[in-house]
C-alpha cells in the first residue's frame, strides 16, 4: 500500500511557474541597481535604552562598483566604503589611510549596525553566488509574492548558509528576507515597507533588519534620495579619489 502512495505522489505533476527562480531574482536585483545609480539615505541603530542615526550618500556603477560615504554624525564623517569587483575597502579619514578589507572582515557588523560589511557593500550576489529554487507563492502584506529559497554555490565566498527572499510579482521588490547560518539557523530578519516611486521604479523606501537573538535591537535604513542611471565619474570608484568624496 505504501508502494502506491508513493508512486501515487511520483505521478502528481510539479507546477510550472512562467519565469524561473533565477529570472526572478535577476529582475529583483536589476532594479535595485540599474546601470548607475546615487542614493542618500538615513541609518538608525535602535538599541532598547538608546538609538543613533548616520547619514550616507552612496554611489554605484552595474554590480562591480560601488561606493559609500558616511556624511554623519560628525565623529565618523568622511568614512568611505569602497566595493570594486570583489575586493572592499575602507578609507578612515582619522588615520588618513585606506586599508583594504580582508573576507574575514565582511561577517562583521558595520559600525555597530545590524547589517555586516557584505550587507552594506553587497560583496556577494544573490544572483552570481547562490542557486535559485521557487518553493510557493504568498501573500505579503496584501500582495502576491514568491517564496524563493538560496542556497549558496561550492565557490562562493558568502556569510550566509541560505536565504529565504520574497519577492512581489508586480513590481518585484524584496518584502522581506530571512538570512540563515551554515548550520541553516534563523539570525537574521529584513523586511521592506513603504514603497515610493524613485523616476519610474517602484522601491522600498524603508527596510528594517531585525536580529532574532537580541530581542528589541534594529537597524532602520531609510532611502531619502534614489537616483538611477546617472552619469557618475569612474575615478569615484577609485582608492586614490575616496578622500575627496563630498
Amino acid at each position: 500500500m505504501k508502494k502506491i502512495f508513493y508512486l501515487l505522489i511520483l505521478l502528481i505533476p510539479l507546477k510550472e511557474y512562467s519565469q524561473s527562480a533565477l529570472e526572478i531574482i535577476e529582475k529583483a536585483d536589476a532594479k535595485m541597481r540599474g546601470a548607475s545609480s546615487y542614493s542618500e539615505m538615513s541609518i538608525t541603530i535602535v538599541r532598547p535604552k538608546w538609538q543613533k542615526t548616520m547619514t550616507m550618500k552612496n554611489w554605484s556603477q552595474g554590480n562591480d562598483y560601488a561606493v559609500s560615504l558616511v556624511v554623519s554624525p560628525a565623529k565618523e564623517k568622511g568614512s568611505v566604503f569602497l566595493k570594486r569587483k570583489n575586493e572592499v575597502w575602507n578609507y578612515l579619514p582619522s588615520l588618513e589611510r585606506t586599508i583594504k578589507l580582508p573576507p574575514s572582515m565582511m561577517t562583521q557588523s558595520f559600525m555597530g549596525t545590524d547589517l555586516t560589511n557584505d550587507d552594506l557593500v553587497k560583496q556577494s550576489s544573490m544572483v552570481v553566488d547562490y542557486t535559485h529554487k521557487i518553493l510557493i507563492e504568498e501573500n505579503i502584506r496584501g500582495l502576491d509574492c514568491w517564496k524563493l529559497e538560496l542556497m549558496p554555490t561550492e565557490e562562493a565566498t558568502v556569510v550566509w548558509g541560505k536565504l529565504i527572499v520574497w519577492i512581489d510579482k508586480e513590481d518585484y521588490m524584496q518584502l522581506k528576507v530571512e538570512f540563515y547560518d551554515e548550520d541553516e539557523e534563523l539570525v537574521n530578519l529584513m523586511q521592506g515597507y513603504e514603497a515610493k516611486m524613485y523616476g519610474d521604479k517602484k522601491l522600498l523606501s524603508k527596510i528594517e533588519f531585525i536580529p532574532l537573538e537580541d530581542e528589541g535591537n534594529k537597524t532602520i535604513i531609510e532611502y531619502n534620495v534614489w537616483e538611477f542611471d546617472k552619469d557618475i565619474p569612474s575615478n569615484y570608484f577609485t582608492t586614490q579619489y575616496v578622500s575627496r568624496l563630498k
